[in-house]
């Protein structure tokens, strides 16, 4: 499970298995979990994150689209 950020209180990382799907990122923080996908970002899913803070995490998830892909492409190139 390649971390690629921890911004704040929130991890950012993906699982070497989802070469499958689109581009995407898991955001962790304790028990919550959010799943956004990078190509268009886009909120895919969440379990305990109150609404206010997936609109901080998308915000952060649009800041930094272009590393988290940079991390994606380097990591599913291989």
């Amino acid at each position: 499970m390649p971390r690629i950020a921890k911004i704040g209180p929130y991890r950012f990382f993906f699982y070497s298995n989802e070469n499958d799907e689109p581009p995407h990122v898991h955001v962790a923080q304790e028990r919550r979990l959010a799943k956004f996908w990078l190509d268009p970002v886009e909120l895919a899913s969440s379990s305990g994150f109150p609404a206010h803070t997936l609109r901080d995490l998308l915000a952060i998830v649009i800041a930094y689209r272009m590393e988290f892909l940079e991390h994606w492409n380097e990591h599913f190139s291989n």
